[in-house]
Order: structure tokens, then sequence, then C-alpha cells
């Protein structure tokens, strides 16, 4: 069995997967504790808390990040950090808001 030393992808390439699964995110891929996913919620973010810790890479777009009871501006390049199990959602977004998702470690968290 190979092993997968590097990769890249595209935004473009992670669009047209997302646009093929019809679902507001994709996972793009994954390797031991990590998963890559690009994700754009229509209108409304309804994501639960999540069971790994997971870092947020916007893409495209502004709004507010709820998390934890705080709000936080964020907009292209940002970064956003939320442990699992951490109440979390993106709010008042504009409709080009696209996010780099990556889950990583153990169930529960670090």
């Amino acid at each position: 069995m190979s092993r997968i030393d590097s990769r890249t992808w595209t935004v473009e390439e992670a669009r047209a997967a997302l646009a093929k699964s019809g679902a507001d995110f994709v996972t793009l891929f994954r390797q031991g504790t990590l998963e890559v996913e690009i994700y754009r919620p229509v209108g409304v973010d309804r994501q639960k808390p999540h069971s790994k810790d997971e870092l947020y890479v916007i893409i495209a777009g502004r709004g507010s990040f709820v998390h934890g009871g705080q709000r936080s501006p964020f907009q292209p390049g940002d970064t956003l950090f939320v442990r699992a199990g951490i109440p979390h959602r993106f709010e008042d977004f504009t409709p080009d808001f696209e996010t780099w998702v990556f889950f990583y470690g153990p169930e529960g968290g670090e």
C-alpha cells in the first residue's frame, strides 16, 4: 500500500468537489486524525459541537463567529480555533462565505 507524503489542492478543486456533493461541506482529505474539509453554509449555519478540535481558515466572506459565549468578526485569511465540544457557529455572514475546516486529534480534543 502506498502512502501519500504530500498533497496539494486548489480552492477551485475544493469548490468543484463541494458543488458535486450538493452539501454544505465535503471532506477532501484524511490522514491519521486529520480531516480537511471545505464548508459553505447557505444562509444559516446549523452545525453542532464537534467531537474533535477544529481549526477554520476563512477563504472568502465576512461575518461573525460565535464560540463559547464570545463573538468575533472574521474576514478572508483569518484563522479560528474551537475546542472539541464547544458550541459555535457563523452568523451574519456574506453570501460568498466559505472556509477550510481542519479537524484533528483524538475524540474529545487534546
